[in-house]
C-alpha cells in the first residue's frame, strides 16, 4: 500500500517502491517492424514511397527529399521574430558543442621503438530524426543538426513526416543538407538502407516513438545509432527549502511530453510530497492538457526516502534522463548523484532550459541507461582513429614479448612476423 493514492502521484516510501519494468515489445509488433525494414530493403523507393503514402501524408507527386534551395526558401517565408529566435537558439547550441569538441584533441605519445597516438575523424554522413508528433519539434531538429554539423560531418540529413514550415526553417538555420519527408520506421529504414536517388547515412540519431526506436535495433550493425530512447523521464528532488508550487509546475512540464512520460518527486520530507501533490491538483484543473497529464503522472511516483542517502540512492537506482536539484546547497550536493543524463542544479535550473537550447543537448538516454550511457553530444558524431609508427632499431623487448605472446596462443605466423623484424 502507499502512502496515499488519491493524488496526481501516488506517494510511496522507498522501501513501498519498486521500480516498473520497461514493458516489452510484443512480438507481433516487433515482426510489424521487421517488415517494414525488409520491405524497404527489397523494395527500395517504391516501398519507401507506399509507406509515405500510407502513413506520412505524401501526395505521390511531389519530391520526397528537400534540399538546401528548398529549405533556405521556406527560412524566408517565416517571420523575422522565428527566425532569430530559432538563430539565437542556435548559437546557444552551437557555442556549447563547439566547446566540447575543444575538451578533446589528438594524442601522439612517445613508445620503445616509436610513438602511438590517436586523431578525432568526423563520421561521415549522419540522419537526424526529428518525430512529427502532436506539435512540430524545431527544438530537435536544432539540437541535433547543430551537433552534427559541429562535429564536421560532411552531409547531414534530417528525416521528418509532413514537417511545419518552421521544422524547415530550423533546419536551415542548423545546416541540414536535405530533408526526407518520411517518418517512423520506414525514415529509419530508408536512413540505414538507402534507396534511388538517396544514399544511405552512417549514423541515426534523436528521438521517436516505438516503431522508430524499434526499426533502431533492427538496423544497429548496418549503421550506428546514438541510443534508444524510451518516454521521457524528469526526477525531482526537493527539500525543505523547496519551493513546491514551482516543483510541481516543473513536474507538469514533464508530464505533458505524451502520456508515456514519467515525472517523480523523490524527498526525506512526506510533508513535501503531499503539499507538491495539492498544488498538482490545482495546476492540472486548469491545464488545456488535463488527459496527457493524468495519465503521465500515473506512470511516475512520490517517493519518500527516510534520509538523504537514502534519496540518492532511489536517485541514482532511477537512473532518470533529467534531474532536478531544488535543494539547499545544490552545487555542492550534485556531484554526489552519478547517474542522470543531465543534471539542473538549483530552484532556477528548469529543465525547460534544457530542452530549449540554453546549451547541453536535449537528447538524452532513457530507461535507466544513464547508468552507462551519455546523451547526444559533440562526440557522438566523432569515432577515435588509433595509430602506431615503429621504426628500426625496434626494442628487443618489444619483439621478444610479441613472440612469447604468440606462442602462448599458438599462433605461429604472429610469431613469424614479429622476429622479421629482429
Amino acid at each position: 500500500m502507499s502512502l496515499k493514492n488519491a493524488t496526481p502521484l501516488a506517494i510511496y516510501t522507498a522501501d513501498e517502491w519498486s521500480l516498473r519494468p520497461a514493458s516489452a515489445m510484443d512480438a507481433d509488433f516487433v515482426e510489424q517492424v521487421r517488415s517494414i525494414v525488409q520491405r524497404v530493403e527489397q523494395g527500395g523507393r517504391a516501398a519507401v514511397e507506399e509507406f509515405a503514402k500510407q502513413w506520412d501524408g505524401w501526395d505521390g507527386v511531389s519530391s520526397l527529399l528537400l534540399g538546401r534551395a528548398e529549405l533556405v526558401a521556406a527560412l524566408e517565408r517565416v517571420s523575422n521574430e522565428v527566425r532569430q529566435l530559432l538563430e539565437r537558439v542556435h548559437g546557444r547550441i552551437q557555442r556549447f558543442a563547439v566547446a566540447q569538441r575543444g575538451t578533446i584533441g589528438e594524442l601522439e605519445l612517445a613508445i620503445p621503438g616509436g610513438a602511438a597516438g590517436h586523431r578525432l575523424l568526423p563520421i561521415e554522413q549522419v540522419g537526424c530524426y526529428v518525430p512529427g508528433g502532436r506539435y512540430p519539434l524545431p527544438s530537435t531538429a536544432l539540437m541535433t543538426v547543430t551537433t552534427a554539423r559541429a562535429a564536421g560531418c560532411r552531409r547531414v540529413v534530417m528525416a521528418t513526416p509532413k514537417p511545419d514550415p518552421v521544422i524547415l526553417a530550423a533546419a536551415a538555420i542548423a545546416g541540414a543538407d536535405e530533408v526526407l519527408l518520411v517518418g517512423g520506421a520506414q525514415a529509419i529504414a530508408a536512413l540505414a538502407i538507402g534507396f534511388e536517388g538517396f544514399d544511405a547515412v552512417d549514423l541515426i540519431c534523436g528521438p521517436g516513438n516505438r516503431w522508430v526506436t524499434a526499426a533502431k535495433q533492427w538496423v544497429v550493425g548496418r549503421v550506428g545509432i546514438d541510443m534508444l530512447a524510451g518516454p521521457s523521464e524528469l526526477v525531482v528532488v526537493a527539500d525543505d527549502r523547496a519551493d513546491c508550487r514551482r516543483v510541481a509546475f516543473d513536474l507538469l512540464a514533464q508530464a505533458e511530453h505524451d502520456r508515456d512520460s514519467r515525472p517523480f518527486l523523490v524527498t526525506s520530507n512526506p510533508a513535501i510530497a503531499v503539499e507538491v501533490n495539492r498544488h498538482l491538483q490545482l495546476l492540472i484543473s486548469e491545464s488545456p492538457h488535463r488527459e496527457t497529464i493524468c495519465l503521465s503522472c500515473a506512470n511516475g511516483a512520490a517517493i519518500v526516502a527516510r534520509d538523504w542517502e537514502e534519496v540518492v540512492r532511489v536517485v541514482d537506482r532511477l537512473a532518470p534522463e533529467h534531474l532536478e536539484l531544488h535543494v539547499e546547497n545544490a552545487a555542492e550536493l550534485a556531484s554526489r548523484f552519478q547517474n542522470a543524463g543531465c543534471v539542473f542544479i538549483g530552484g532556477e535550473s528548469a529543465e525547460v532550459f534544457g530542452d530549449y537550447g540554453i546549451g547541453p543537448n536535449h537528447t538524452l538516454p532513457t530507461g535507466g541507461s544513464s547508468r552507462y550511457s551519455s546523451g547526444l553530444n559533440v562526440m557522438t558524431f566523432m569515432r577515435w582513429q588509433t595509430w602506431l609508427r615503429l621504426e628500426q632499431p625496434i626494442p628487443p623487448e618489444l619483439i621478444q614479448d610479441t613472440m612469447a605472446l604468440a606462442d602462448l596462443e599458438g599462433l605461429t605466423h604472429h610469431r613469424l612476423a614479429a622476429q622479421q623484424r629482429l
